[in-house]
């Protein structure tokens, strides 16, 4: 496999996505979606803010802003918040809970070689992916670029082979899950990719032309995905539901440090509070990047 070597300038290789937050309409609602249909459990409700998890990791914090309104179609923002199951028996059991309590919602499914993904789109319109990846070993990698495809993949074949009495009881319900990737809506892909892998320090895993990149750190797939699909030439948001803020998590003070600097050095504004250090892409999608011993 080729990969970028580790230098000053990428991002560490242990470098994982944190939370998504969410800029929401309706609280409750939105909150009952998480919960009960996509199976995430409530790890803390403080007035405005409810954070949905798995085995205490934060996963979507859905934050009140009752005065905002949606985004004009073909604006910047999120794609979707992709979910990372551990099993395909717990991705079965949340596959299968969509299924039975909000049919509706779903919105396609497919095998892209490194994973098996079923998608979906909440109540206010933000897209969610639920996967499993294969093992790195059956990964395929060309010239440092990762091989995915979208290929057909059987959702009730799916929850045959891989649904099992236990997760249909709930078994799986306290399965470890995370964020495994965050794919955006961007104005176009040139200028992803000089803030994403060039300032940001994340490695380019594939790419489709001038419609979408495919970015991340220490040789996974990807983290991040920037596409033009929806809203090719959209310039800077403005404020509105939809994504709120994309978090970073990283190892250690040093990788921050380093990540700020970098920043700094092509330009983009960075906000230090000493223990976090918060940026915006160029479309003001809001990113936080958070190390242990900040």
């Amino acid at each position: 496999m080729h990969k970028r070597l580790a230098t000053s300038d990428r991002l560490a290789a242990d470098t994982a996505m944190g939370p998504v937050t969410l800029l929401v309409g309706d609280l409750d609602g939105m909150t009952r979606y998480y919960r009960d249909v996509v199976t995430l459990q409530v790890l803390a409700a403080d007035g405005d803010t409810v954070t949905l998890g798995r085995a205490g990791r934060p996963i979507v914090v859905l934050k009140h802003e009752p005065g905002l309104r949606h985004a004009t179609p073909g604006s910047a923002g999120l794609y979707h918040t992709a979910i990372l199951f551990e099993t395909q028996a717990a991705l079965a059991a949340a596959l299968y809970s969509v299924a039975r309590h909000a049919p509706g919602t779903f919105a396609g499914s497919a095998d892209h070689l490194v994973s098996q993904a079923f998608y979906f789109t909440d109540p206010e319109g933000n897209g969610i992916e639920l996967y499993w990846d294969r093992d790195r070993t059956e990964w395929s990698w060309i010239h440092g670029q990762v091989e995915m495809a979208t290929l057909f993949l059987d959702p009730i074949a799916f929850l045959d082979e891989h649904l099992t009495e236990e997760a249909v009881l709930g078994a799986t319900a306290g399965d470890a899950a995370s964020v495994g990737h965050v794919h955006l809506s961007v104005g176009d892909v040139a200028t992803a990719r000089a803030f994403y892998v060039d300032a940001l320090g994340f490695d380019e895993t594939a790419s489709l032309g001038n419609q979408a990149i495919f970015v991340s750190a220490g040789g996974y797939h990807h983290h991040m995905a920037m596409n033009v699909w929806n809203s090719r030439g959209a310039g800077p948001r403005m404020p509105g539901l939809g994504l709120g803020r994309v978090d970073l998590d990283l190892p250690d003070a040093d990788t921050l440090g380093a990540l700020e600097e970098r920043l700094k050095h092509h330009g983009f504004p960075v906000r230090d509070d000493g223990r976090t250090l918060a940026f915006d892409d160029p479309w003001n999608n809001a990113i936080l990047a958070t190390a242990p011993g900040r």
